[in-house]
């Protein structure tokens, strides 16, 4: 029960340590946060990308600091229950006027359970619903968003006046231009339409940086209308700004802001309103992924673990094997009814894959601190997961134990009187349709003539995009080592997205090569490589024969990305990055850009 008096006046002490402890997380990461911008203005794109790696390892570096504190300081770990009742009661006094209350409350969560026994991680000693509400926090300096009043006159010149308000340092290239581009394009959206009384424009006020580029986000009001949008402000040759597109809807912002692509840089002081302001623009994104987008990833874990947990609770299907062709290195399961999917490495891997599970986890690492581009699945990683015993099909429990037996541990963890599965590790993705089953799909339907033309046009567009995707990892210095068609997977939206990272390799490690000429007609007639491979050497040329069996496959690859099987045109690419280019990949269609002389081709 918990006390009916704070008579501890060392679990006020431990509470506020506490409290600082996840200031200075705060403190660091909102300031590496607000150095992008100085980043944008002298295109230190390298830095940029460091910079978003580096954060990533912010939150972890204060949690071990804030735990050596409380032991140090207090023997945290050697308190009694009723002082830790307390220490609760008094974090929630602490939070009352905080602008940060909910990535507090989880950085509570985060330290407690690092000093407390599991038998602890109850509702009485950690935050399992939140405490302190995020509603109407009002920030001390710049407000969360301005909004802009007018008329269809004033229109480019009040564009001109939002732009200059983010007083980025330097000059745009033409900015009386790509205001009246953006007037037009508004104007355009808004045609034949009454420009009602409340008719605004609201933007939030931090620019959202990542990579080489910076974007006002916001949305325009119209009546009983409200309309996203966002502006990417890029840099010219000269290092002078312009803006690239204007990107409307739901649907434009969903892929600025996916799940495939890095985090964001925004300086924010009330970050759940931002979140608040972001989900009003995109109803359907999940409140974790904007959170995980904003790079506040532990909050994004939180959300998406509550909700997880709401959806077991008015749910009743079970966990399965996942519908595809069997990994070797992950086992692979969901709930029918829940977007994503969970995989746990396995314990053994056959002979062909020469690696362990360091590396397995070290691979998906690499990927969770690079630039993603649009085409590599975030992962959320969880250590002792729990999930009700019953909810799992007898089947899956089985194949758990057979091929992953140290990852797992079937008992009544809480004491509870209720028998859970508790998975030592696994990560959680985004559930897409395996593109091998998405061709399959439309191999079924070329023989029907009431479907062949649309399924023809579908197996056409996944081809160019799966080779897409792969330039675009291309781009970003990364070969994906193991590029089957079942490794990757279709998105709502239609884009491909890679997901299976064991074989993932940096571009500038591996040599590329071209098969070399038979020396003899033995050779030629051999079934076994007659020539020296080493263990970082590629062949581009043999990718062919294991994914172009299939004619239409065939034909369309070879229309639009025969390239992918030459040498030269990996060895350019890792010869362009080692000479320290960076390419855009940019997060929106090369034909909603406004044109510009000189501009980068796309891609």
């Amino acid at each position: 029960m918990f006390p009916q008096r704070l008579d501890s006046p060392l679990a006020y002490d431990i509470a506020r340590a506490m409290r600082d402890g996840f200031d200075r997380h705060y403190r660091l990461f909102r300031a590496e946060s607000a150095r992008a911008k100085h980043r944008f203005e002298t295109a230190d794109w390298h830095g940029q990308q460091r910079a978003q790696r580096e954060r990533i390892e912010f939150y972890d570096l204060r949690v071990g600091e804030a735990v050596a504190r409380l032991e140090k300081e207090f023997k945290a770990g050697d308190q009694p229950m009723d002082v830790w009742h307390q220490v609760k009661l008094h974090f929630i006094g602490l939070l009352v006027d905080h602008h940060q209350p909910e990535l507090a409350e989880t950085f509570f969560n985060s330290v407690t359970t690092k000093i407390l026994h599991r038998a602890y991680f109850q509702n009485d000693f950690i935050f399992v619903r939140p405490a302190i509400s995020t509603e109407y926090i009002e920030p001390r300096g710049a407000p969360t968003y301005r909004a802009y009043y007018p008329t269809p006159e004033s229109l480019p010149g009040m564009i001109q006046s939002m732009l200059l308000d983010y007083r980025l340092q330097g000059r745009y290239a033409n900015l009386e231009r790509d205001a009246g581009r953006v007037a037009t394009a508004i104007l355009g959206r808004f045609h034949q339409v009454k420009l009602r009384a409340n008719f605004q424009l609201q933007v939030l006020s931090g620019l959202f940086y990542r990579n080489k580029g910076a974007y006002v986000v916001g949305k325009i009001i119209n009546g009983f209308t409200e309309l996203p949008f966002a502006l990417p402000i890029l840099h010219d040759a000269d290092n002078r700004f312009y803006i690239d597109a204007v990107l409307f809807g739901e649907e434009d912002l969903q892929m600025l802001f996916s799940f495939a692509r890095a985090y964001f840089m925004v300086d924010m002081e009330v970050p759940s309103a931002y979140v608040q302001f972001l989900r009003s623009l995109m109803p359907r994104k999940p409140r974790a992924e904007i959170y995980n987008a904003l790079g506040l990833a532990k909050q994004g874990k939180t959300l998406f673990y509550r909700d997880f947990l709401s959806h077991l609770n008015y749910s009743s299907d079970k966990f399965r094997s996942a519908p595809g062709i069997k990994g070797m290195v992950m086992l692979v399961f969901d709930l029918p009814s829940f977007p994503y999917v969970f995989k746990v490495i396995r314990d053994y891997f056959p002979l062909q894959k020469d690696t362990t599970r360091e590396q397995i986890k070290s691979k998906y690492m690499l990927v969770k601190q690079h630039d993603r581009v649009g085409r590599m699945a975030d992962t959320l990683e969880y250590s002792n997961v729990g999930f009700p015993l019953d909810r799992f099909e007898p089947e899956l429990i089985e194949e758990i134990k057979r091929f992953a037996p140290s990852q797992l541990e079937i008992g009544d963890r809480d004491g509870n009187g209720e028998m859970e599965v508790v998975l030592k590790h696994c990560y959680i993705e985004r559930r897409m349709i395996p593109l091998n089953i998405y061709l399959q799909e439309a191999f079924d339907l070329l023989d029907q003539p009431e479907h062949a033309h649309r399924a023809s046009k579908q197996l056409e567009h996944a081809v160019v995009e799966y080779g897409n995707a792969i330039k675009d990892m291309v781009a970003a210095n990364i070969f994906p080592g193991d590029m089957l068609f079942k490794n990757f997977g279709v998105t709502r939206g239609g884009k491909v997205v890679f997901y299976d990272y064991d074989e993932i390799e940096y571009l500038t490690d591996c040599n590329f090569r071209k098969v070399p000429a038979p020396r003899h007609e033995e050779d030629e007639m051999s079934g076994e490589v007659w020539y020296a491979v080493g263990p970082k050497d590629v062949f581009p040329e043999t990718f062919g024969p294991f994914l172009l069996g299939n004619p239409a496959v065939r034909e369309a690859f070879m229309s639009h990305h025969a390239d992918l099987l030459d040498a030269a045109f990996w060895q350019s690419h890792k010869e362009r990055i080692q000479a320290g280019q960076m390419l855009d990949v940019f997060p929106y269609d090369e034909a909603q850009r406004f044109k510009h002389v000189g501009h980068e081709p796309y891609f």
